[in-house]
């Protein structure tokens, strides 16, 4: 009974060798950095939908694009719908006041704007989904390290046991037992890492189509001078059409 109570993370650290150590520090480094991109791009997310949410409101709520203009000049750019006007305003004048003079500048101003406008949209895709790639890595691979671990583990608990002569249950449970915590420890990292992934991917992937309707919205603004009648009388102020979705 004494040497039941022994056994635990504690024994098993104390008597695992390196490869089982090595293991358990990349178990501890994966979940660090994945905690690490759950806090920070979780809560940047939560700003990034309030200073959008903000920026929609006072959009929609404006007298002209000059006025939105000038809120973008004075206070600057903060979130994806300030950043896409921000250019797409700035491709406009540009082209008006020195048409194509480069090849990137090709084509009618539509076609520039449209060009901005979809540059744009990928800059702030991949901005969205930097460290998603990690924290799904980490969320697939977790396992597997402490499986690992968990195999490495009771190969030398079974080596032990045969070279000291004793194949008693007891002797077989206890080493058995404590080599299954880095199965434990695997999961216990993977499960957080899976779970942000998959709140951020949804998170990202509702901003994005936002974007994606008011850059359409945008786009017929600048193009024609005004919005589309029948989505812009409808449109709540902080709202995108849906209808502008395609």
């Amino acid at each position: 009974m004494g040497d039941a109570s022994s056994l635990g993370f504690g024994h098993f650290l104390a008597q695992s060798d390196i490869v089982a150590k090595v293991l358990l520090a990349v178990l501890v480094i994966m979940s660090a950095i994945s905690w690490y991109l759950i806090v920070y791009k979780g809560i940047g997310q939560v700003v990034r939908q309030s200073r959008s949410q903000k920026f929609l409101t006072f959009f929609w709520s404006a007298t002209s694009l000059e006025a939105v203009q000038n809120e973008l000049t004075v206070h600057g750019v903060h979130e994806p719908f300030g950043h896409l006007t921000a250019h797409s305003l700035h491709a406009q004048a540009h082209h008006a006041k020195f048409g194509a003079a480069k090849l990137e500048e090709a084509g009618s101003e539509q076609e520039f704007l449209t060009r901005t406008i979809k540059k744009v949209l990928d800059e702030e895709t991949t901005s969205l989904e930097n460290g998603l790639t990690m924290l799904a890595t980490i969320g697939a691979t977790a396992p597997f390290v402490g499986l690992f671990g968990t195999v490495w583990g009771v190969y030398h608990a079974l080596v032990a046991i045969g070279m000291s002569g004793s194949g008693m249950l007891d002797k077989v449970a206890g080493p058995v037992g404590e080599a299954l915590i880095m199965t434990g420890i695997g999961l216990a990292v993977a499960l957080p890492a899976v779970m942000g992934y998959n709140w951020l991917t949804r998170s990202n992937r509702v901003l994005t189509a936002k974007l994606d309707a008011f850059a359409f919205e945008l786009l017929t603004f600048l193009s024609m001078g005004r919005a589309l009648q029948n989505s812009s009388k409808s449109l709540k102020p902080g709202s995108v059409p849906l209808a502008a979705v395609s």
